[in-house]
């Protein structure tokens, strides 16, 4: 029922040389003797897939702009509506600040980010001083008091919470504890420093809307149309290191040695050419989009059962994607 995945390592990034340099694509198209793809747009590095495995084809793409992406990704849904697309970025933010701001909806919210008001949140001079993470100007480069100690859980959404802080307290997740070992978690409202996710979140919101007034269906705010008679193309939110697990992305034989150890042990991994294998090696960014990529392309089946939660705090802050996950968490 999925003929593509494209994950998506995305950038928030002000500069179009530093989207271009930053925004990364793994792009998976199944073999058009195995789907509905049309047989004119095949990709070139192979996923032959071992008994079990997808057969389709894999490549690394960069050099795009958010804008450009955008339009390069609706292009793509009109060549395989049957096409879901992972995006490295929170959906929303917590369901208070929403309330705050008067949205009933997310879309009502991503409305209000492409007119102007991520950009205010972001600006260094934003009168909000729960956006943080700014340095050299008057606005505070550390957390807020409000949101430290018993307000943390306040700065996060719930699916932030489940996914970054929850596993780890007892009775949590091990395999996901494992997965985020090492690792701080992070809050929408944080849009500076070391991992911030605040800014590309905030930037990729008019890019949200604009697919899904294209016809995307957005998870989990839509339920996945992949296999109706007339598809629809499906967006997910997902988060990196839930798909690539504990490895030093930064580093590159630390990435070249996770690829290798992939390529001979899961099957997923072993048709992956040495063009897409030595891109992945070169950037963390790029490295990013295949992992997410071939994971999320060894789940496919399940994007086509996801359904829309009727959870209300959950339809304003959106749910991460990950392996398993079906509706409301």
């Amino acid at each position: 029922m999925v003929d593509r995945v494209v994950a998506v390592d995305w950038s928030g990034d002000r500069s179009a040389a530093g989207q271009r340099k930053k925004i990364w694509a793994g792009v998976w198209t199944a073999d058009p003797t195995h789907s509905h793809v049309d047989p004119t747009h095949r990709n070139k590095a192979a996923m032959n897939g071992a008994p079990g495995e997808p057969v389709g084809r894999v490549t690394l793409e960069g050099g795009r702009t958010r804008a450009e992406l955008e339009e390069w990704l609706i292009e793509l849904a009109r060549e395989t509506p049957r096409m879901v697309v992972g995006i490295d970025c929170c959906f929303s933010f917590p369901a208070w600040f929403l309330e705050e701001h008067g949205c009933e909806t997310v879309f009502e919210f991503w409305r209000r980010a492409a007119e102007g008001k991520g950009e205010e949140w972001l600006h260094r001079e934003c009168a909000d001083g729960r956006f943080w993470g700014v340095t050299g100007s008057a606005r505070t480069g550390k957390r807020p008091a409000e949101f430290s100690g018993e307000g943390l859980r306040r700065m996060m959404r719930t699916t932030d919470w489940e996914n970054k802080i929850a596993v780890r307290l007892e009775g949590g997740d091990e395999e996901r504890a494992a997965k985020m070992r090492g690792i701080t978690a992070k809050s929408p409202f944080q849009i500076g420093g070391s991992g911030s996710v605040g800014t590309g979140s905030l930037r990729a919101m008019p890019v949200l809307m604009q697919l899904r007034e294209a016809g995307f269906a957005a998870w989990p705010f839509d339920a996945a149309r992949l296999g109706a008679d007339e598809p629809t193309p499906l967006l997910v939110e997902m988060y990196t290191r839930l798909l690539t697990g504990p490895v030093a992305k930064s580093n590159g034989v630390a990435r070249r040695g996770y690829l290798l150890e992939k390529k001979n042990t899961d099957a997923a991994y072993a048709g992956l050419g040495r063009r897409v294998i030595a891109k992945a090696w070169a950037s963390e960014d790029a490295f990013d989009a295949l992992v997410c990529c071939v994971e999320m392309v060894k789940r496919r089946n399940e994007f086509v059962r996801l359904r829309a939660t009727s959870d209300s705090v959950l339809r304003l802050e959106g749910i991460t994607w990950r392996p398993g996950v079906q509706g409301a968490e």
